[in-house]
């Protein structure tokens, strides 16, 4: 059957471009030869279709250097829409607004009481938010979407918080509808595990790896899988989820409801409470972590302990997935090799030799969160598009 050249030369075009958009959404500013490797495109092609889509106001460029040669950047434009993100942490509220090239524009941190109620939450972040565009001169129409991060699983079908959440105000509350009808715009939620390997996949530790775990050693021991550059949730949304890995079975019950799960034996909290008989009652976790950096035997020993205790369970997900690449984030990874150390140690020990990836910390901090927020709505989001 012929086809007419007017047709599919169009069709052509339109399809490029959007390969084009595509990558600029899914990696921020690149030049027009990183367009064209990651496309598959020729250089004239690009060349072309960034022209085309200047002059639409859809992209910008300006002038760069790759190489040591002068070369030319090119980013969506602010134009196209801006996004935000918020992340509700064990004792925090912390808000950011990016554009599509991957730029943040503003952002802002409150504290909260960790047992705030989810209405109260959500009060909370409607007057940061507020702050936030204020202060960054945006209109709330220029925003296309939010995403939002809490500490637990969140059910794929319903939206729904988990029973295992750390922040038990949230329960069972739809986070995604609750949020969006109170900032009146659309908004998409994951855990923060998840959104900590968004952010480290797009800004950190994690670029140019298309398998990869995140591991979040915090209040509690959080997880995150990539597999193909996309991020990995199971059936129920809650893949990954490695700190409720059984240790011992005879163990401590876990607030999941089981017995021994890792995060009875290497969260915070408990990592504290093994120090406070030698340490004080008001021990905190970053006194604790700035003790070990000075060489403290006892916090060191303790850290180390809990580096093991990861090790054991991340060798078994080796095992299973063979990712190329392991990020460690979260509060306990600021502690550095006194943690991933022993952590290498163990998976090295038990992981078969095929299957032992590279070990790394995460390079996003406290900010991982927030900025995966933001990745999640750059990386799901077809406005641009």
């Amino acid at each position: 059957m012929k086809r007419t050249t007017p047709g599919s030369q169009a069709s052509l075009r339109e399809s490029n471009g959007r390969r084009v958009l595509e990558a600029l959404r899914l990696f921020g500013s690149l030049t027009q030869a990183e367009i064209a490797r990651r496309t598959g495109l020729s250089p004239a092609t690009v060349s072309n279709i960034v022209g085309q889509l200047r002059e639409a106001g859809t992209v910008e460029v300006s002038p760069t250097s790759a190489g040591g040669r002068r070369a030319v950047s090119v980013a969506i434009s602010q134009r196209a829409g801006l996004v935000l993100g918020l992340d509700f942490g064990h004792s925090h509220l912390r808000v950011a607004l990016g554009d599509l090239s991957h730029q943040v524009i503003a952002e802002d941190k409150i504290n909260i009481d960790v047992d705030h109620r989810a209405e109260e939450g959500m009060v909370a972040a409607a007057r940061l938010v507020d702050g936030v565009l204020a202060r960054a001169g945006v209109d709330r129409a220029e925003v296309i979407g939010v995403g939002m991060g809490l500490p637990g699983p969140i059910d794929a079908t319903s939206g729904a918080v988990g029973s295992s959440a750390i922040l038990p105000g949230w329960v069972g509350v739809p986070a995604a509808a609750a949020m969006a009808e109170r900032l009146g715009l659309p908004v998409r939620v994951d855990n923060d595990a998840n959104l900590g390997a968004l952010a480290e996949l797009t800004w950190g530790a994690g670029r140019g790896v298309s398998d990869l775990a995140y591991i979040k050693a915090a209040t509690g021991i959080g997880g995150a899988l990539v597999i193909d550059g996309r991020l990995h949730q199971g059936r129920s949304g809650t893949a990954g989820e490695i700190g409720h890995t059984t240790l011992d079975e005879t163990g401590p019950v876990c607030r999941c409801g089981n017995r021994g799960c890792l995060e009875t034996f290497v969260g915070a909290p408990v990592l504290l409470r093994l120090l406070r008989a030698s340490y004080g009652p008001e021990l905190t976790v970053p006194e604790m972590l700035a003790s070990a950096a000075r060489g403290d035997i006892g916090c060191q020993r303790v850290i180390a302990d809990a580096g093991r205790a990861i090790g054991v369970a991340v060798a078994n997900l080796c095992n299973l997935l063979n990712p190329g690449r392991v990020v460690v984030g979260g509060e306990l990874a600021a502690a550095g090799d006194v943690l991933l150390d022993p952590l290498r140690e163990v998976v090295g020990r038990f992981a078969i030799p095929a299957a032992v990836p590279e070990i790394v910390g995460g390079i996003l901090g406290e900010r991982a969160e927030v900025l995966g927020a933001l990745a999640l709505v750059l990386r799901e989001t077809d406005a641009v598009l």
